[in-house]
């Protein structure tokens, strides 16, 4: 996929973000200054398309400490919103590199059932075999059926082993078995799906300690990730998700997918505002080239519609 067909994914999969904010942005620049009531209406719009209370308010701060009392133009301010967004975002975009040694770097994958965790493991292996990596997949999610499965066909599509058990299987077990093989057979990276239920976090907290005891005996650096994968059509949800992963599985870093147009992609911002994690790539849409590495500047113009 060409750099200049990416932009235009990337503008297709914010285009709600990036029109609502626009919609809401129109108009405010009603007087010839950057006034106290013109920063009270941008603060509104921002609220209104996901960037969430503390980023909007970051960002309207830095307005008037740098334009207050300055003429301003439409194009002027979007701009302006877009330089803002774009220091909030450039912290959190950390690639994801396969530094660990000895291998192999362990990776695991968390999010709720229909974030799109299944398909964006396949992603992420996909785009590391490409940037010549071995990597293996292991089945850990073993309370569905239609995990392992789907996992299978895209390990098979990808080209990449995969270590899976029966369902209901221990998880923990799973993982002891892939980290082993992986390491016997000097796999770069080792992808771990994980079971997704919210519902109960005990259990969860309790599977993904023994899966992280298991491993602290193979190799006491791992898991070297916990990666959080979010459906960016769930919005503001997505900050919930984040607040009890974090707390339950020590979350890393995340992965934003879903990005298809009907997204409410400033909860992106919203997200690096409130906890600084490490977003390491974004996902618009289904095939195995639409997740790219994480690009604050872009996706800050694509939001203020400057793009």
């Amino acid at each position: 996929m060409s750099e200049t067909s990416w932009s235009e994914r990337l503008f297709g999969g914010f285009r709600k973000t990036s029109d609502r904010l626009s919609e809401n942005l129109t108009g405010v620049v009603s007087t010839a200054k950057l006034d106290d009531a013109t920063l009270d209406d941008v603060e509104d719009a921002l609220i209104l398309s996901d960037l969430g209370p503390a980023a909007a308010g970051r960002i309207r701060a830095k307005l008037a400490e740098k334009r207050f009392g300055l003429s301003i133009t439409e194009r002027e301010l979007k701009e302006a919103v877009a330089e803002e967004i774009a220091a909030i975002l450039r912290p959190v975009a950390v690639p994801l590199e396969v530094t660990a040694f000895p291998r192999p770097q362990v990776i695991l994958v968390i999010g709720v059932n229909g974030s799109g965790k299944t398909t964006t493991i396949a992603k992420l292996g996909h785009w590391l075999m490409e940037d010549d990596y071995e990597v293996m997949l292991a089945a850990g999610d073993t309370f569905r059926a239609a995990a392992i499965g789907q996992l299978k066909i895209w390990a098979e599509r990808i080209g990449a082993p995969i270590v899976t058990g029966a369902e209901g299987g221990d998880p923990a077990s799973i993982v002891f078995d892939a980290v082993k093989k992986a390491t016997d057979i000097g796999t770069d990276a080792l992808i771990v799906d994980t079971a997704g239920r919210l519902q109960n976090k005990r259990e969860l907290m309790d599977e993904l300690a023994k899966i992280r005891k298991v491993l602290g005996r193979l190799n006491p650096e791992a898991p070297h990730d916990v990666i959080l994968v979010l459906d960016a059509t769930n919005g503001q949800n997505a900050l919930g998700q984040i607040e009890i992963f974090k707390e339950v599985a020590g979350v890393t870093g995340l992965i934003m997918t879903k990005l298809d147009g009907t997204a409410r992609g400033g909860v992106l911002v919203a997200a690096a505002e409130q906890y600084g994690l490490p977003i390491h790539a974004i996902g618009v849409g289904e095939t195995l080239d639409d997740l790219r590495p994480f690009d604050p500047d872009l996706v800050a113009r694509v939001i203020a519609g400057v793009a």
